[in-house]
């Protein structure tokens, strides 16, 4: 019984029975569905479980080599053939080598048998450039006679086996021969994986290191978010918690857990939001001023500009965590005592009523400007997932990264200035001669919007708007075609 179940499952999650052909990976024609295509899988691991397993689904017949394989059966459905080494080279052109470098020379023997096989190299390293060459050119001089393709290296046996979602669709696939990787390509699609081509084996290198990169885009937003964090928070804790206790003697190191740290956040949030934008600005008056969009941006600038996603997820996380804490704010013992004493003194001075019609719109337009900056942000992070991403055009991703960014930004802006409001004037709060972090807060965003407007002017947009088409100025012209003019006949040959 659990044999048949094992086989209807195993068909009902295959390729559909209509189907007229089926590549073959062993040749570059397509054949009937009778004539299913064998590959081989060197290794008996989690991943060549996981791959037997996709590959049974796709419609594949799957052999797999094993030191033990009367010991290795035991893991893998009765359709797969487990058998030894010798066998499944011989039964496969298709051949996963799913072990490591190191057992690499254990297949010397086989070498007449691997005699124009395909070998797709699946291995990784545990350090990034840990040999002098990758581990699929080690093979490639290993095994000369055989077409070596590094590839599937980038998969983990979780996403092999569960399928593939979003980000974890790419394979990176290379080769020096063009027919084995583009049946090695085909494979890709047969899996369902999105196969990207990087051509010769030279990027076997390349290809091992992306699953040793670890956030390699994120390192910079959060030391950026980390240096803002500490300046401001040192910042905070000067005005508020030293200046009252040098002047009058008075201790507010209990403000640091709450208060202080949320006076830190909305400063960081912002200044994130505005350098998203920032790098654009930059950017586009770089294209002005050279008059071309063909003219490299500067590599920090490069930088930057590759960044500003994980800086404008990392303001949408400290905006968050600002709303929480204010939120949490009210339930401190200190602040009851403050109401408490408070309500005291009001009754102590004979007030009857202290409502005060300016202060009372003041705050509820700062919450409602913040409710709805928040919003936007939210609206902003979902939308750079890659699965809600994908189902975007371009003009509507524009729009919503773009126009509704900039208004999320003007929106927090407009609640920062409500939470000051007339303070920025008062010279009380000017502690140290230094401005309250509001004033500080402000800077950068307005910074930001001002440069906006001003390439929103006819003259600018129009020029920019040229640019960006394929214009260029004359002079930049001039410029490539005269350095053109120097290059020797020599060098563009070589080139």
């Amino acid at each position: 019984m659990e044999t048949g179940a094992a086989m209807e499952t195993i068909s009902m999650m295959g390729s559909p029975r209509n189907s007229k052909e089926m590549f073959l990976p062993n040749c570059m024609n397509g054949v009937k569905e009778g004539n299913k295509s064998t590959i081989g899988i060197i290794g008996s691991g989690d991943f060549a479980k996981c791959l037997s397993l996709r590959l049974l689904r796709c419609g594949y017949h799957v052999v797999v080599g094993s030191r033990s394989p009367k010991r290795a059966a035991e893991f893998f459905p009765h359709v797969v053939d487990v058998t030894h080494h010798e066998d499944a080279v011989a039964k496969a052109n298709i051949l996963f080598v799913s072990i490591h470098r190191e057992h690499y020379a254990s297949f010397w023997d086989l070498k007449h048998l691997l005699v124009g096989k395909i070998l797709v190299d699946v291995s990784n390293n545990t350090r990034m450039n840990q040999y002098p060459e990758s581990n699929a050119e080690y093979l490639a001089s290993l095994f000369p006679d055989s077409f070596v393709v590094k590839g599937f290296n980038v998969i983990s046996a979780w996403a092999m086996q569960s399928g593939p979602k979003d980000a974890s669709r790419q394979v990176y696939i290379c080769s020096n021969l063009v027919e084995a990787r583009h049946q090695v390509l085909e494979v890709a699609r047969q899996l369902n994986f999105i196969p990207v081509d990087l051509g010769t084996l030279s990027s076997a290198r390349e290809i091992e290191n992306i699953p040793l990169q670890l956030f390699t885009l994120w390192k910079g937003p959060v030391l950026v978010s980390v240096s803002l964090s500490i300046l401001f928070f040192i910042y905070s804790f000067i005005r508020d918690i030293i200046h009252p206790y040098v002047k009058n003697q008075q201790s507010n190191f209990y403000k640091i857990p709450i208060e202080i740290v949320n006076k830190t956040l909305p400063i960081v949030a912002i200044t994130l939001l505005s350098l998203v934008y920032l790098a654009g600005l930059l950017a586009a008056a770089h294209q002005i001023y050279y008059g071309t969009k063909y003219r490299h941006f500067p590599h920090w600038l490069d930088g930057w500009l590759q960044c500003r996603k994980q800086l404008g997820l990392l303001s949408v996380f400290f905006a968050s965590v600002h709303v929480l804490y204010s939120i949490c704010l009210p339930m401190r013992r200190s602040e009851r005592y403050l109401f408490l004493n408070m309500a005291f003194q009001q009754v102590h001075a004979n007030v009857d009523n202290s409502w005060n019609e300016e202060e009372v719109w003041r705050v509820e337009m700062y919450i409602s400007f913040g409710i709805m900056s928040l919003g936007l942000l939210s609206l902003l992070a979902v939308t750079s997932i890659p699965s809600v991403n994908s189902a975007l055009n371009w003009r509507e991703f524009s729009f919503i990264q773009s126009t509704l960014g900039y208004v999320a930004l003007l929106i927090t802006t407009f609640h920062v200035l409500l939470y000051g409001w007339k303070r920025a004037f008062d010279q009380e709060y000017y502690k140290f001669y230094m401005p309250p972090n509001f004033v500080i807060a402000l800077v950068l965003p307005v910074t930001v919007i001002v440069g906006k407007i001003v390439l929103l002017l006819p003259c600018m947009s129009g020029r920019l708007r040229r640019i960006r088409r394929g214009w260029e100025n004359s002079q930049y012209r001039s410029e490539v075609s005269g350095a053109a003019s120097q290059v020797s006949p020599e060098r563009i040959t070589i080139m």
